[in-house]
């Protein structure tokens, strides 16, 4: 079997596993509702905790945290090249599977669990650093989509400040970034115009707010 055939078998079943999007499934199998048509109508952590909170949530964040693991593994054993290149093959296949799910009418999350979940297998290092500068912001403003960019570009930079010897790695994460800010357009404009939601851990006092 050659190379680009690995490579096109991998990220095709790695897309079909990022399909299984965590907050629909929990919300369908569970709830007997779908989070797509609650809050922001996004099928993400975030509207999944607006909505529902409770234990649910960690099953859906166990879900899609384990689909982007499962895929970078399966990458870096299926795939015969450079362990780094797989996993970001595999990771960015993975996010949009979850953001344009194909079972569930290509109507996803965000993306960002995905990335974060990459960061952590990349280079656990970094991931700690973008997540607290993450939770820096977040704590500061509410905003998740503020401290998603953050941590995200974060972890852009410096993964490649750590791999300029890597195109593909370089490339791979500046689609990831895209992806990101791409699906978050929405929630740039509302910053820019201060109509951003901001969430907190309570459901009563995020909808009182």
């Amino acid at each position: 079997m050659s190379l680009w055939l690995k490579i096109v078998i991998c990220v095709v079943l790695c897309y079909l596993l990022g399909s299984v999007n965590g907050a629909i499934i929990v919300s369908k199998v569970r709830l007997h509702e779908d989070v797509r048509k609650k809050g922001s109508g996004n099928a993400g952590l975030t509207n999944f905790l607006r909505s529902y909170g409770g234990w649910l949530t960690l099953l859906v964040v166990v879900i899609d945290m384990g689909k982007v693991v499962a895929g970078c593994l399966f990458a870096q054993w299926f795939l015969p090249i450079d362990p780094v290149v797989a996993r970001m093959v595999a990771g960015v296949a993975v996010q949009v599977g979850h953001i344009f799910p194909i079972f569930f009418g290509f109507r996803g999350g965000k993306g960002v669990l995905c990335t974060g979940t990459l960061a952590i297998v990349m280079n656990w290092k970094i991931a700690c650093i973008a997540f607290a500068l993450f939770l820096l912001v977040f704590f500061l403003t509410r905003y998740v989509s503020l401290g998603s960019f953050v941590g995200v570009g974060s972890f852009a930079a410096m993964l490649i400040l750590q791999y300029p010897d890597k195109p593909w790695v370089c490339a791979l994460m500046g689609v990831m970034v895209v992806l990101v800010l791409f699906m978050h357009r929405g929630n740039i404009k509302r910053l820019l115009h201060g109509q951003e939601r901001k969430t907190y851990f309570h459901r009563s006092k995020n909808e009182g707010g």
